[in-house]
């Protein structure tokens, strides 16, 4: 595992990110470990962690735009920007019912290559609904990034949409 990698985990662990035990999911369901992402966002070294880590995988020559839907990638996306010098775009959950009443704050322009970022990931059900979103407003995603999967079913079912998902991190590189 590369040094950046090692030293995000030692900073998420250090934040108590990962938390172990009994808990309850958004969704309903029962989890032996909680993923607490919103902790690691707030944090500047974490963010600028991440940010480098994903900025050097980014090829600038493939990629106009970085995205991610709201609410917990937004400060991830916007560290990528400052990195890697790419403007970015948020994706709404829904229209606003107000002003422009868009769906894609920022500048997406027809045929732009959006490289989309997730905070963390359970079967990638909300990334695959924002990667369409972009794709119905012009944009071409052919890849995504996750800061941590949780290795329930998302970079399978990306795949089967035709996206690559990449996985900085796996819950797995939290198990001891």
């Amino acid at each position: 595992m590369e040094s950046g990698k090692k030293e995000l985990i030692r900073l998420l662990n250090e934040k108590k990110v990962v938390e172990f035990g009994e808990f309850t999911l958004s969704s309903g369901k029962k989890s032996d470990y909680y993923v607490n992402m919103k902790m690691a966002v707030t944090d500047p070294q974490i963010l600028k962690s991440i940010a480098k880590i994903i900025s050097s995988q980014i090829n600038r020559n493939e990629i106009d735009k970085v995205a991610g839907p709201a609410l917990g990638a937004i400060p991830i996306v916007t560290a990528i920007s400052l990195e890697s010098l790419l403007p970015m775009l948020m994706i709404r959950k829904s229209k606003k019912g107000y002003g422009t009443s868009e769906l894609i704050e920022g500048n997406l322009l027809e045929g732009d290559s959006v490289l989309v970022v997730e905070d963390v990931t359970t079967t990638g059900n909300s990334l695959i609904k924002a990667i369409k979103a972009l794709e119905k407003n012009g944009g071409n995603v052919k890849r995504a990034v996750v800061v941590v999967d949780r290795a329930e079913g998302a970079i399978e079912n990306l795949n089967n949409e035709g996206i690559e998902l990449d996985a900085v991190l796996s819950i797995n590189d939290f198990k001891t």
